[in-house]
């Protein structure tokens, strides 16, 4: 147990701020809805203006943009007969200069940006874009910077949180206690916890927090699962990650009389990244939700096979927005890339399985449930394959 707990606090010692860093980067929201976009000639090449981070001086930022170049190639040789001008520009991930590759590359033709990835970036390229009249498609999860002509592609904290809680409440779990980080992220996953609790019909019977620190846990455990038996919960719905509370949270709760046999711990993040999580106690039965295992391990196969080398776990975006530009430039109109044909209902396919844009700037996407068994994933409820089934 020792070493439990030593390899727990660790994590949350040296937790990365990833996401808290993505979500505090938000500027200003966007606009209401709108139709507009420009119009195009669909019979000839159509010019797509990557913005990628090169050129910040991080070695990460060059391997994402590569990997993001990459992606977006592999899509385009998947088009068939249609022909996509793909033009990258780099941003060093740094808002002035996304604005200004966003202008330069209006101005030299670009009918669609795609990207920037972090939140100041798309929001910059979304203002100088909206005064041009063209659609943003960037890799960010922030909704705040979602609207008007920005539209993400990231994954974000509401859409799983739906999926979860309307699996939970279909399997008879309804009594949900939220336990999140008292911190930028765990207050936009109680958020969203909130609301897809709510639409799936289920109760949100308790909230505990915890300050997002070591001690702040420990003190913590014992109040989070008292409140959770006295208001008799039959889910545990956490925000924590992998990289910062979840190991040690989920040990102490279950140490506290909370374990998996009798309470269903479900995770807003995922739980197999890094894969040594699969192995945390705490961890064993919960609940999750990822992008269609299938779908996602052949795309990892062939980006292996074309580029030497295995993808970052965002590329797969820039593969989903040539998708879905490829999808409407091959029907052959005019207004191919307006916000009214992005927010087609029936949506695209992706490399993470199926996904659409919603008019508000934001998207769905299908996911599958998985469950931690024995040190291992278990796909236990599939990702949909179209919009309507199972799953939405």
């Amino acid at each position: 147990m020792l070493s439990v707990l030593s390899r727990a606090r660790k994590s949350l010692a040296n937790v990365a701020f990833g996401v808290a860093a993505l979500m505090l980067a938000a500027c200003q929201p966007g606009a209401g809805p709108t139709t507009g976009g420009p119009r195009i000639d669909a019979s000839a090449p159509v010019a797509v203006a990557l913005l990628v981070p090169s050129g910040s001086g991080q070695a990460s930022d060059e391997l994402l943009a590569r990997s993001l170049q990459n992606a977006a190639r592999l899509a385009i040789s998947d088009l068939g007969s249609v022909k996509i001008d793909l033009r990258v520009y780099n941003t060093s991930g740094q808002p002035g200069q996304a604005q200004t590759m966003t202008i330069k590359a209006i101005d030299e033709g670009a009918k669609i940006i795609l990207g920037p990835v972090f939140a100041q970036e798309a929001n910059a390229a979304g203002v100088a874009a909206a005064a041009r009249g063209v659609n943003v498609l960037a890799f960010s999860n922030n909704p705040d910077i979602a609207g008007g002509n920005v539209f993400i592609l990231g994954p974000t904290f509401d859409n799983t949180a739906a999926r979860l809680a309307t699996f939970a409440v279909r399997q008879g779990k309804s009594r949900m206690m939220i336990v999140h980080d008292q911190n930028v992220a765990g207050t936009l996953g109680r958020g969203a916890i909130e609301r897809g609790v709510a639409r799936a019909g289920g109760t949100v019977v308790a909230v505990g927090g915890y300050e997002f620190s070591q001690n702040g846990v420990v003190e913590a455990a014992p109040r989070i699962a008292a409140a959770a038996k006295s208001n008799s919960a039959d889910v545990l719905f956490l925000t924590a990650d992998t990289a910062g509370a979840l190991p040690l949270v989920s040990q102490l709760l279950t140490d506290s009389g909370m374990g998996p046999a009798d309470t269903q711990y479900i995770g807003l993040t995922r739980w197999d990244i890094p894969q040594a999580t699969l192995a945390l106690p705490g961890v064993q039965g919960g609940w999750f939700a990822m992008p269609d295992p299938a779908l996602y391990q052949q795309y990892q196969s062939r980006y292996q096979t074309a580029f030497g080398e295995a993808p970052h776990p965002i590329s797969g975006l820039a593969y989903d927005g040539i998708a879905a530009i490829g999808a409407l430039v091959k029907q052959g109109r005019s207004n191919a890339l307006t916000a009214e044909a992005l927010t087609q209902g029936a949506g695209f396919v992706g490399v993470n399985g199926v996904f659409r844009l919603r008019a508000d700037g934001q998207n769905e996407r299908g996911l599958a449930i998985a469950q931690v068994r024995n040190n291992q994933v278990v796909i236990i409820d599939p990702a949909p394959r179209s919009f309507g089934g199972a799953g939405f």
